[in-house]
């Protein structure tokens, strides 16, 4: 079966040609290749939304509401949940995804855990040609949630048009926040759990942040605080309504499209740079690669010469 033919499949609802369409596309392998070539005049304009924040926040659980109130609204919804890669099966320690069992039925949502496994682009990206292809098969909307608020999950949640942090009462202060960087990537800030002692307080918090910070907002837009009780789904229509008015204003301004090019700037450096890595190790072979590693170990060679001579520059 060609890819244009496993595409095809994929758009009339074979979700298991999805998913391995979504696995070459995970391991980076040669088929990932043409299945990016194909898919890529082909998108249509699916809006994503990257949801980050600390581990426990009730994210997956959050995830669930939002995909709840988007179906509510007819809306058709594929969620990407990365995971950490178990360092002895490459696969998603976190893969269940047992909380958004809900819309396991449900035709109009597609799940998708997605670890780092063998792919040499990481998952920054993967997770952009991942995103790509739920365009290509016919999801408006793309969901992108994240185990954590490390580097990794900073960057993945980057690859998305609208980028949702999420914390809890109680949450920390200022200094906290901002060296975590999530002041600079919010567009939408959630205190979850808002049902506990203390959120009044994390979202007034939050506020003055906000006005300290970021005053009337970056390029015109002031990230709104939302309460939610994802248990309960309380306050999801409102989380949702944020994502539509931010994706408004994005438009109006013109900053989607700027944000979206700035996005197909750095996918191609880290395609070159995936590729470069790829074209290295085949050039030099791994007795090569493990001799360069132990004179740099032993220290009779410096980082600097040890990568000229991989690159063939020595």
């Amino acid at each position: 079966m060609t890819t244009s033919d496993q595409l095809d499949a994929a758009r009339r609802g074979d979700r298991r040609t999805l998913a391995r369409l979504l696995s070459s596309i995970e391991r980076g392998d040669a088929a990932s290749h043409d299945i990016n070539r194909t898919v890529f005049s082909q998108v249509g304009g699916a809006y994503t939304v990257g949801l980050t924040g600390a581990p426990g926040a009730g994210k997956s659980t959050l995830t669930s509401a939002a995909v709840a109130s988007a179906r509510r609204r007819g809306e058709r919804v594929s969620v990407l949940a990365i995971d950490p890669s178990s360092p002895f099966s490459g696969g998603a320690l976190l893969g269940d995804r047992t909380r958004m069992n809900d819309h396991a039925l449900d035709d109009g949502v597609f799940i998708r855990s997605m670890a780092t496994r063998g792919h040499l682009g990481g998952l920054a990206l993967a997770t952009r040609e991942a995103i790509r292809l739920l365009d290509a098969v016919g999801f408006p909307w793309v969901l992108v949630e994240t185990v954590g608020v490390g580097q990794v999950e900073v960057e993945v949640a980057g690859a998305a048009d609208t980028t949702v942090v999420v914390v809890n009462p109680g949450w920390g202060d200022a200094v906290q926040a901002n060296k975590a960087g999530l002041m600079e990537i919010a567009d939408v800030f959630v205190v979850n759990k808002a049902d506990r002692d203390g959120a009044s307080q994390t979202v007034h918090d939050l506020e003055s942040m906000l006005d300290l910070t970021r005053g009337s907002g970056s390029e015109g837009w002031r990230p709104p605080v939302v309460a939610t009780v994802g248990t309960t789904g309380e306050g999801a229509d409102a989380l949702w309504d944020a994502i539509g008015t931010h994706r408004d204003h994005l438009v109006a301004t013109g900053d989607l499209d700027r944000r979206r090019q700035q996005r197909l700037r750095e996918e191609l450096a880290l395609v070159v740079e995936q590729r470069i890595r790829a074209e290295a190790e085949a050039r030099l072979g791994a007795a090569a690669r493990e001799q360069i590693e132990r004179d740099l170990l032993a220290g009779s060679l410096d980082p600097w010469s040890a990568a000229d001579r991989i690159l063939g520059d020595r």
